[in-house]
């Protein structure tokens, strides 16, 4: 019976951010403009990064992986919201609703695990100096990207095996412009106070660990810098203010949508923007902006592009 439940549900209604033609002319407008900043923004970090030989310290291959990531997540939804908004197809299937689910929570949880990494680079280099070489040496990093990619595949097989188990036979509107365990859980036919339970504590614990992790971190590199203020600590501290505001425009949402089950509060589809694309919009400008390091090698590539 529970099978047959399961099985009249084969497609889910997308609602979007709005109904309104104007507002959905103006969405539109903006997600394909983010897009178009996210693709543009770290393809330029990557091409930068692995075109300039002066850029080959762990710090900087993290932050290719980084922009990597961000292009990844953002296709996720972005796309499908796009053609949703020109064309007025809202449908999506269930097994594509289930993908979409999968795949936001891989390169998300990911990212998360990456920025982890990155404040731990950032806390050997400062806190730690005469052992950094051989901590993060090029061995290491690719095992902590590697890691960081399996920890999100097991966090994402975990919520999609959790949300198959659910029976849908009702309802089919998301109240979204993408799938997502808060939303598509509400729709279950069935009891899921225990699934929300567990979810909550996958997502949401995941996100409060890392940022704690990371909160943790940047305070004692606050710490070393005050005991000893030079112009080289200053620099440092100031590319990790910068790391500071790409993690707290990417966690803080996280931690209010996820760090809660379904039903306690109502959980506003515009804030799914903010970590969706927003964040992965910025990141480029945060930091590059605050690296002169990144700046000269942009400029030194545009010269080169230029000469051709």
């Amino acid at each position: 019976m529970a099978q047959d439940n399961f099985s009249r549900v084969t497609e889910f209604i997308l609602l979007g951010l709005s109904d309104t033609q104007e507002l959905q002319l103006l969405f539109f407008t903006f997600f394909l403009l983010a897009y178009a900043m996210v693709l543009l923004g770290n393809l330029l970090i990557i091409v930068t990064v692995r075109t300039d030989p002066k850029l080959s310290s762990p710090m900087y291959f993290l932050l290719c992986n980084l922009s990597f990531i961000d292009i990844c997540y953002t296709s996720v939804t972005t796309p499908r919201a796009l053609v949703a908004l020109l064309s007025g197809h809202k449908a999506i299937a269930f097994e594509g609703c289930m993908a979409q689910l999968f795949f936001l929570h891989f390169v998300g949880s990911s990212e998360m695990f990456l920025l982890t990494v990155m404040a731990f680079d950032r806390y050997t280099a400062i806190c730690r100096p005469l052992h950094y070489t051989a901590i993060m040496a090029r061995g290491a990093c690719w095992a902590l990207v590697a890691a960081c990619w399996v920890g999100g595949f097991i966090h994402s097989i975990v919520q999609t095996v959790l949300m198959l188990q659910l029976p849908f036979c009702g309802p089919n509107t998301i109240h979204s412009y993408f799938c997502d365990v808060l939303p598509v859980i509400r729709l279950a036919c069935a009891d899921t106070t225990l699934t929300e339970w567990l979810m909550a504590s996958n997502s949401g614990l995941i996100s409060l660990g890392c940022f704690l992790v990371l909160v943790a971190s940047y305070a004692l590199i606050l710490a070393k810098v005050w005991a000893h203020v030079s112009q080289g600590h200053w620099k440092t501290l100031s590319t990790c203010g910068s790391h500071v505001m790409a993690v707290t425009l990417l966690f803080m949402p996280c931690i209010f949508t996820y760090l809660r089950p379904a039903g306690t509060l109502p959980t506003s589809k515009y804030v799914c923007v903010i970590y969706t694309i927003f964040s992965p919009m910025m990141n480029p400008l945060i930091y590059t902006l605050r690296s002169s390091e990144m700046k000269e090698s942009m400029w030194r590539l545009r010269k080169l592009c230029r000469a051709f």
